[in-house]
């Protein structure tokens, strides 16, 4: 008996590895020739078969025969990634309920790495992938995710389902309500199916496989995404491609891999050197007061200008620009005394305006002041005439 129920494991890495091989996620038994023969599986099942239906001896013998519906439970359970364990199926694979009670953050480190690995493979740019994953199912905590593994929302009808090597079962489904938007920027709500997955790994791949495989007629619906580098680009393609009706679509991706520097998680050519990126915060600490992230330091420079209390940190949390506290206005009028012979007056507050005259020593008003080049600050003369830099005169 030992010996019998050892038998069956190299059959189950045999049965494993051929459906791997064959991007297969579903290991079927019906029992029956006839039945079987008449069966065509769908895009992501196997059907298994016996030598003794198609030759006149008993292979495999009356023991294995009579187990094969275990052995292809047994071999799904593997695919999909479960097993049983006395009480109960565990999953090994990551399942969306995980990022339930997670922060916005945490979830983005849970699932990061998985769009790397998925872009060492497929070549579509982890941060696209990771951007789509945190809008479309908020970062794993949309009802699709939750109850079906879906994180970006694939139905299970998709340009006709015209690429192959899909890990979705075609079977299962999620549906429920959902909307859509119009050319004309209307919104409708219909009511569709889903794909349901058994982990998160399942569907990326399989999400990959579709925007590397779907057509339309007979060219790629997704042409130039594998291996496109440039983030704003590759968003672009699946954009008009057609994947998504919202007419915001590019716009929030590119807003979201700045926002999170989704960019980290690209995987890296050998040798490869990693982008650095200026985060706008209020503090390094504070991660959710971030107004951006930008490759650009005269960028993050003027975002934390426009947003006071803020400033640009490097990627190892230093801070490298901060804004200038702003400087109390200048009453005016107020005297000023000239006592150079040379101070020019020109037609506006800076040195890139024309000179009028030189000024002559003396009192004189000064009616406005402003910033302007080769001064600190410029004052506008009472009586019109222009301006002199306030850098060489005496307040009275």
């Amino acid at each position: 008996m030992a010996i019998q129920t050892m038998v069956p494991d190299p059959f189950e890495k045999l049965c494993i590895d051929i459906c791997k091989r064959n991007g297969k996620n579903k290991l079927i038994w019906f029992g029956d020739k006839d039945k079987t023969l008449s069966y065509s599986p769908k895009s992501g099942k196997m059907i298994l078969t016996v030598h003794r239906w198609f030759a006149n001896k008993s292979c495999p013998g009356n023991w294995m025969y009579a187990r094969m519906g275990d052995l292809a439970e047994k071999v799904t359970k593997a695919l999909q990634g479960s097993s049983d364990s006395g009480g109960g199926s565990t999953s090994k694979w990551t399942q969306a309920s995980v990022l339930k009670d997670l922060s916005e953050a945490d979830a983005i480190k849970k699932v990061g790495a998985l769009f790397t690995a998925d872009q060492k493979k497929n070549g579509i740019l982890a941060s696209v992938s990771l951007a789509q994953f945190i809008l479309e199912s908020g970062y794993g905590k949309s009802e699709l995710a939750q109850n079906a593994n879906n994180i970006y929302g694939m139905k299970c009808n998709l340009s006709g389902n015209t690429w192959s090597g899909s890990s979705w079962d075609g079977e299962s489904k999620y549906t429920k309500k959902t909307q859509e938007q119009n050319p004309d920027g209307s919104m409708v709500t219909i009511t569709a199916d889903f794909r349901k997955y058994s982990c998160i790994e399942n569907f990326i791949a399989d999400h990959s496989t579709y925007l590397l495989g779907a057509k339309n007629g007979s060219k790629l619906r997704y042409a130039g995404l594998k291996g496109c580098t440039d983030y704003k680009k590759a968003v672009r393609i699946i954009k008009d491609g057609g994947y998504a009706t919202s007419l915001t679509y590019v716009e929030k991706l590119c807003s979201i891999i700045e926002k999170w520097n989704l960019t980290q998680c690209d995987a890296k050519d050998s040798g490869g050197e990693a982008v650095r990126w200026y985060r706008v915060r209020k503090t390094w600490a504070d991660s959710k007061s971030q107004k951006g992230a930008y490759k650009v330091l005269a960028n993050a420079k003027k975002c934390a200008d426009q947003n006071p209390g803020y400033k640009a940190f490097d990627t190892d949390g230093k801070v490298v620009y901060e804004p200038k506290a702003a400087e109390p206005a200048v009453k005016v009028p107020f005297l000023v005394r000239v006592k150079i012979s040379d101070l020019n007056i020109r037609k506006g507050p800076g040195t890139n305006y024309d000179r009028v005259q030189f000024c002559p020593p003396g009192v004189y008003t000064v009616v406005a002041t402003s910033k302007g080049v080769g001064a600190s600050l410029w004052g506008k003369l009472k009586s019109g005439i222009g301006w002199l830099s306030l850098d060489y005169v005496q307040r009275v």
